[in-house]
C-alpha cells in the first residue's frame, strides 16, 4: 500500500521562498512517477511539476517555470518542490500524487496515490 506525507507548507510573503516535501512509504520508489498538483478555492486541482521515477523526465508547468524546481532522493524515498519568487496566486492547497511507471499525461486521472494536502499561502 502507497502512502504519501506532505509537509513543509505554510505562509510567506510574496517573492519568498518555501520547500515541500512528501515522504513515500510502499514498494520500490524508484518505479513510481511522482508529481505535484495544487488547488485553489473554487478553482480545478492543477498539474504542477512531475518527475519520473529515475528523475530523467521533469516536467513542470508554465506558470512556475524558473520558480519551482521538483526533485527527488530515491535513497529517502522523498520527493520535493523547492518554491521561490512566490507569488499571491500561488496560493493553494498543495498535493504529492504518485502512480507506477509513466504515460506522459501529467494530470489528476493519471495519477493513482495522494498525500491529504498541505497548505501554502502568500501574503502580498
Amino acid at each position: 500500500q502507497v502512502q504519501l506525507v506532505e509537509s513543509g507548507g505554510g505562509l510567506v510573503q510574496a517573492g519568498g521562498s518555501l520547500r515541500l516535501s512528501c515522504a513515500y512509504s510502499g514498494p520500490t520508489f524508484n518505479s513510481y512517477s511522482m508529481a505535484w498538483f495544487r488547488q485553489a478555492p473554487g478553482k480545478e486541482r492543477e498539474f504542477v511539476a512531475g518527475i519520473s521515477g529515475n528523475a530523467i523526465i521533469i516536467v513542470h508547468a508554465d506558470s512556475v517555470k524558473g520558480r519551482f524546481a521538483i526533485s527527488r532522493d530515491n535513497a529517502k524515498n522523498t520527493v520535493y518542490l523547492q518554491m521561490s519568487s512566490l507569488k499571491p496566486e500561488d496560493t493553494a492547497v498543495y498535493y504529492c500524487a504518485g502512480r507506477r511507471g509513466i504515460d506522459g499525461i501529467w494530470a489528476p486521472r493519471s495519477f493513482d496515490y495522494w498525500g491529504q494536502g498541505t497548505q501554502v499561502t502568500v501574503s502580498s
